[in-house]
């Protein structure tokens, strides 16, 4: 059984660089993210249940998820989000665990910003939280993806707190922004991460 490590972090934390860094050691790294772009893809099961349950306005002209009608329609209605989570969260969850079962590295990661919210924490052996200060996971964010101040709060609002993700987490790497320090910690997690 190979290990399995989770992987996580808020907005701007830093993951997505620590992700980068251990594929660059040959891990295996599976993306939730990822993931649950690719089950609804034009041609899945996944869509068409999702086409089944909303109706023609969930489709763009080509075929695909008009994944813009579909957010603001969740925003609006709880219900929605409950029918599309029964519908999505089963086929995610599956096509994490077959690759995470696929993966042949020494040990595999599944990255996922929601790994305790979603529960996904309960698919791995053990768990890294990347941390940050919420200033600096707005900078970085904003910097990064250009959205506003704003939006980037409500986005942290959203997500499990802080103090709550250290607690959950088995190793914490404080992430002040500087590359060298993170790949420094990292490197020593992961000559951890081989012995397992």
């Amino acid at each position: 059984m190979t290990f399995i490590l989770g992987l996580t972090g808020g907005i701007g934390s830093g993951k997505s660089a620590a992700s980068t860094w251990f594929e660059t050691q040959g891990i295996t790294v599976v993306d939730a993210d990822i993931v649950a772009r690719e089950v609804v893809e034009k041609g899945q099961a996944t869509l068409q249940q999702i086409h089944t349950a909303f109706g023609d306005w969930v489709l763009l002209e080509n075929g695909e998820l008009n994944r813009r009608a579909l957010r603001e329609h969740i925003f609006k209605d709880p219900n929605a989000r409950q029918i599309l989570e029964q519908i999505t969260h089963p086929a995610i969850r599956q096509s994490i665990i077959h690759q995470l079962q696929s993966a042949t590295s020494p040990y595999v990661i599944l990255v996922s910003p929601l790994l305790f919210e979603t529960n996904q924490h309960k698919l791995t052996h053990h768990t890294l939280l990347i941390d940050a200060t919420e200033e600096l996971q707005i900078q970085r964010a904003s910097q990064r993806d250009g959205q506003s101040i704003e939006q980037i709060h409500k986005i942290i609002q959203a997500q499990m707190p802080r103090q709550q993700k250290q607690q959950l987490a088995d190793d914490i790497v404080l992430n002040d922004g500087h590359l060298e320090h993170l790949y420094h910690h990292l490197k020593a997690l992961h000559q951890r991460y081989l012995k397992c």
